[in-house]
């Protein structure tokens, strides 16, 4: 693992924690894919007590990331956010509304071709 890759003990509440907190990176790249794609950042806020992993890239190249699923009113969407549990913060690496072409029905598995 590369430096600042240590994971949490439980994944899914620090990245909870850390949201709910606000201790949370957003880079340029992310805010103009959020914009593109119509997911204001309040989704992700707002959505925080529905969140849930449904992929888990503990060796990912920089810091250790969880494909997130979660929803906000009527919208169905995935956030992949990168842990850094020494600086206590997350890192929105992209948010999508997934397709079913690539995702099963309840967008939770991916589909096998």
């Amino acid at each position: 693992m590369g430096r600042n890759q240590t994971i949490p003990d439980n994944p899914l509440e620090f990245i909870k924690e850390c949201v709910a907190k606000k201790k949370i990176f957003w880079t340029y790249h992310v805010n103009m894919r959020m914009k593109e794609r119509f997911i204001p950042r309040n989704y992700i806020f707002e959505s925080v007590e529905n969140f849930e992993i449904i992929e888990e890239y503990p060796e990912d190249k920089y810091l250790p990331s969880y494909l997130v699923y979660s929803r906000f009113e009527r919208y169905l969407f995935h956030i992949l956010f990168a842990v850094d549990l020494e600086g206590e913060n997350v890192r929105v690496v992209t948010a999508y509304f997934p397709s079913l072409g690539e995702w099963q029905p309840d967008l939770k598995k991916r589909r096998l071709f």
